[in-house]
């Protein structure tokens, strides 16, 4: 069933409304932390704090977001100077001796936890180059273009960092080119960078050759280094929301190269693939864990289900329906949408809730920990808004 005119109007007023007027307001002010710099995001249903650590890639999502909403929305001053706190906490207190970035820090910035991997600097790239185009602060854009230079050789040099496992059993990820596409086109699109489009062309072509498996109908999480999968249980384990998440970044590639018609294709696919093993046709919504043979998982929530799966796949399939027409998205979109809505978002107090049984029931009441915060649902309802109005104004 295709969406009319009126129904993407009424679409796009919807998400406006809940961006502006339900999630941001959950979040901000009140989580800007004025005696330290940064944002106390740990959150609970009405607000109260949880706790008052900082997760290090939250910093650098708030700011992104507050920078972002200031450069495409309005040019509010409190989003300005509320991204200026979350820059000027990561930039002072986010940064260890070696140049890499911690995950977990105090509240006043004390360091209590690094990882293996460098999502924190993909972070705090897109919210430096952000806020760079925002205020036209040149050391934020100098730091957003080291960070990505910092990413790059993270990404493409073994060792650099500290391994997970022992190299007896090799595999790669398909989260690093992921995040490094859309780490590149945040990049570009808001300060630019000469190095961006061939990356990204490096990690597309990564994701196409050896993650997406024709002959299965798959998108891996994970893989051997020339692509074969691994035939154990975490080489076997799929996240169709992440998978999927790949898939609109390729379709936002695609809109931004003229509509490419191969890379429609392929983020096309990705969608088609991860749907079919995903989507919970028991009881609706996205199913966090599946295995690639349909044994079982060794992950215990592994049929939970999750907030911000269904951020990306409500992105992914309205993107696919307002660049292809094909129905099939539109009432894919019209299930996950309606499921989300109704299930994770708190009527009362605003934003979303962030995990459910599966059955739909609450499993907690937090909106905001280490890994939730403004992001993924504020990015959803603002790249949907945004791609609905260029859509009606054509």
């Amino acid at each position: 069933m295709h969406y009319t005119q009126e129904d993407l109007s009424a679409l796009r007023n919807f998400y406006s409304n809940q961006l502006l007027n339900d999630t941001v307001p959950f979040w901000f002010p009140r989580s800007i932390d004025t005696e330290y710099g940064g944002y106390l995001l740990m959150r609970d249903q009405d607000g109260t704090l949880i706790d008052d650590d900082k997760a290090v890639w939250i910093q650098g999502r708030a700011a992104w977001l507050l920078s972002t909403l200031y450069n495409t929305v309005e040019q509010k001053a409190e989003w300005l100077e509320g991204a200026k706190s979350g820059i000027d906490f990561l930039n002072k207190h986010c940064f260890d001796a070696d140049g890499q970035m911690f995950f977990h820090v105090t509240r006043r910035g004390e360091p209590l936890r690094k990882r293996r991997y460098f999502f924190s600097e993909t972070f705090a790239t897109i919210a430096n180059a952000a806020y760079a185009k925002a205020s036209g602060d040149e050391q934020a854009a100098a730091l957003a273009r080291d960070l990505f230079g910092r990413c790059i050789r993270y990404a493409t040099t073994p060792g650099l960092l500290p391994p997970k496992f022992t190299g007896t059993r090799p595999a790669k990820g398909i989260g690093v080119p992921m995040i490094m596409i859309n780490t590149a086109q945040q990049l570009r699109e808001t300060i630019g960078d000469p190095r961006c489009d061939e990356w990204i062309d490096k990690w597309i072509e990564e994701i196409r050759r050896d993650f997406v498996k024709d002959d299965i109908r798959c998108v891996m999480e994970q893989v051997a280094p020339d692509g074969s999968i691994i035939d154990h249980i975490d080489g076997r384990t799929l996240n169709p929301g992440h998978a999927i998440e790949g898939a609109w970044f390729i379709l936002h590639e695609a809109r931004y190269r003229n509509n490419d018609p191969e890379l429609i294709a392929l983020g096309c696919k990705m969608i088609d693939y991860m749907w079919e093993r995903g989507w919970d046709e028991a009881q609706g919504g996205i199913l966090y864990f599946r295995d690639v043979y349909d044994k079982p998982v060794q992950e215990y929530w592994q049929d939970m289900k999750f907030w911000w799966p269904h951020n990306e796949v409500i992105i992914a399939t309205l993107l696919a329906y307002l660049m292809t027409g094909d129905e099939k998205y539109a009432d894919r979109h019209r299930l996950v949408h309606d499921y989300a809505y109704r299930h994770f978002h708190d009527k009362v107090h605003g934003e979303w809730f962030g995990y459910l049984h599966r059955d739909g029931s609450l499993a907690q009441t937090a909106k905001g920990n280490l890994f939730k915060g403004p992001f993924h649902l504020p990015r959803q309802e603002w790249y949907c808004m945004m791609q609905l109005n260029a859509y009606l104004q054509k």
